[in-house]
């Protein structure tokens, strides 16, 4: 479960798409400063810094821990499952991602529908509603536009349902 809770706060902090998360190595969890950040590796061989939000920074430390790998550099930070539920020497892939990400979903209620963008989306809705602008939640989701920044944008799917019963016949 360490493993699987730092993927995901890795994608919901750092507004990280699945690739860019599966492809980060040991050492692209690196300190700063007094600060850990996220070296993610986005689409088109670009690298992108995120600073670790401290939840997300508690999860990766707990799950290197346990694991093992700290300060390995070239190997992969999140890794395959045997069948018997140990850590590989093997990178996650994005479909072995999805399917942990369904299998957790199932085990706690959630719908089917919550995919690995679910987590992007969610963290840009959060940072959004609680003050953060687009232009700041563009760079951190490393997108070209702000435009494609607001489609993950959930903070008015919540207003929808109270409006709609404002309509009074």
């Amino acid at each position: 479960g360490l493993r699987d809770r730092a993927l995901i706060g890795v994608m919901v902090y750092s507004f990280a798409r699945i690739g860019a998360c599966v492809a980060m190595d040991a050492d692209d969890y690196f300190k700063q400063g007094k600060r850990f950040w996220f070296r993610l590796h986005e689409k088109g061989g670009k690298l992108h810094d995120v600073p670790a939000h401290h939840a997300a920074e508690e999860n990766v430390d707990a799950y290197i821990a346990a694991a093992n790998i700290g300060g390995q550099k070239g190997t992969p930070l999140f890794r395959t499952l045997d069948r018997k539920r140990n850590l590989t020497e093997d990178r996650m892939d994005r479909r072995e991602a999805l399917a942990m990400i369904k299998r957790r979903a199932r085990e706690v209620g959630l719908p089917t529908s919550i995919c690995c963008h679910t987590f992007r989306a969610t963290g840009i809705t959060s940072y959004l509603s609680h003050g953060g602008t687009l232009e700041h939640a563009q760079r951190i989701a490393a997108h070209e536009s702000p435009r494609t920044t607001k489609l993950y944008d959930r903070t008015h799917d919540e207003i929808s349902l109270n409006e709609i019963e404002k309509i009074l016949i």
